[in-house]
C-alpha cells in the first residue's frame, strides 16, 4: 500500500508574505539576499513564490533585530543552530546596543551622496569591498554614513585622491580587523568565563572603553612611530675618509736621513 501523500508546501507571493509577517517586502528581499531566507520558487522573470512557513522565520529575524540588536550574520547563525552558545549571543547583542546608541536616524541615498560630491566610482569601490553597506532600501546610515562623510571631509580639506587614494581604506580595515580579532579573543578568554549574570553590562562597558583605549594608544604612538620611520628612511651617514698623507713632509724626512 502506498504511503500517505505529502502535501506540497503552500506558496504565497511576496505581497502576501509581507502582509502575513508584518514586515515590508523590501526588508524581506534584503533578508533573502543576506542568506537568512531561502530563495523563492520562481515561475517567471518577475514572479516568485515563497513557502508560507517562512512567515515565522521572517518574524523571528525582525524580533532579534528589534529586541537584541543583533547583526544579520549573527541572526543567521542563531536561526541555523550554528551559534547555540548563549553567552556569545548576549555579547553580540550588547555590542550591537552600544553601536546603535551612537547612531543617528539620518539616512542618505546613493543619489543624494553623489549629488553632495561623492564620486560614484569611489562609492562603488567601498560597497564592493564591504566597507560600507546600504540597507534594504538602498540607503546609507549609521557608521556607513559617517565613514562616507569622513571621506568627503578629507576631500574638502584638500586631501585629493592622489594624496589619499580610496584604496588606502582597505589597509586600514585590514589592520583594524587584526586588532578587533585580538580584542575579542582576549575578551572571550578573560571576561566571558567570569562575568556570569553581569555579562551584558560588562560587555557594554568593555566596548566603550576599548574604543577610547584605541584612540589614546594611537595618539601616543603617532610621534614615536613617525620618528622611527624618519630614521629608517634617512640615508646612512657617509663614513669619514682619512686625511691624505702629506707627501712633502715624507720627502723631507727621507732626505734628512
Amino acid at each position: 500500500m502506498a504511503g500517505p501523500l505529502r502535501r506540497a508546501p503552500a506558496l504565497v507571493k511576496m505581497s502576501v508574505l509581507a502582509r502575513m509577517s508584518g514586515v515590508p517586502a523590501a526588508t524581506i528581499k534584503h533578508y533573502v539576499n543576506a542568506g537568512l531566507l531561502p530563495e523563492p520558487t520562481r515561475t517567471g522573470r518577475n514572479m516568485a513564490y515563497y513557502d508560507v512557513s517562512t512567515v515565522q522565520r521572517v518574524q523571528r529575524i525582525k524580533e532579534l533585530q528589534r529586541t537584541r540588536f543583533l547583526p544579520l550574520k549573527v541572526i543567521r547563525d542563531v536561526l541555523d543552530g550554528a551559534q547555540d552558545d548563549r553567552p556569545d549571543e548576549t555579547v553580540a547583542a550588547a555590542i550591537a546596543r552600544v553601536i546603535a546608541s551612537d547612531h543617528k536616524t539620518e539616512r542618505r541615498t546613493r543619489a543624494e551622496l553623489e549629488r553632495s560630491g561623492l564620486a560614484r566610482k569611489q562609492l562603488d569601490w567601498l560597497v564592493g569591498t564591504g566597507l560600507v553597506r546600504p540597507d534594504e532600501d538602498g540607503a546609507f546610515a549609521g557608521d556607513d554614513l559617517e565613514l562616507l562623510r569622513l571621506l568627503g571631509a578629507a576631500r574638502k580639506a584638500g586631501l585629493d585622491p592622489e594624496m589619499l587614494p580610496i584604496e588606502v581604506l582597505g589597509e586600514y580595515a585590514k589592520a583594524m580587523s587584526s586588532l578587533v580579532r585580538a580584542e575579542l579573543q582576549l575578551f572571550r578568554q578573560g571576561v566571558l568565563p567570569r562575568a556570569g549574570a553581569h555579562l551584558p553590562e560588562l560587555t557594554e562597558a568593555a566596548t566603550e572603553l576599548s574604543e577610547k583605549l584605541v584612540v589614546l594608544l594611537r595618539r601616543k604612538m603617532l610621534l614615536p612611530t613617525l620618528e622611527s620611520l624618519v630614521r629608517e628612511t634617512r640615508p646612512a651617514p657617509t663614513p669619514k675618509r682619512a686625511p691624505p698623507e702629506n707627501k712633502t713632509k715624507r720627502t723631507k724626512t727621507k732626505s734628512k736621513t
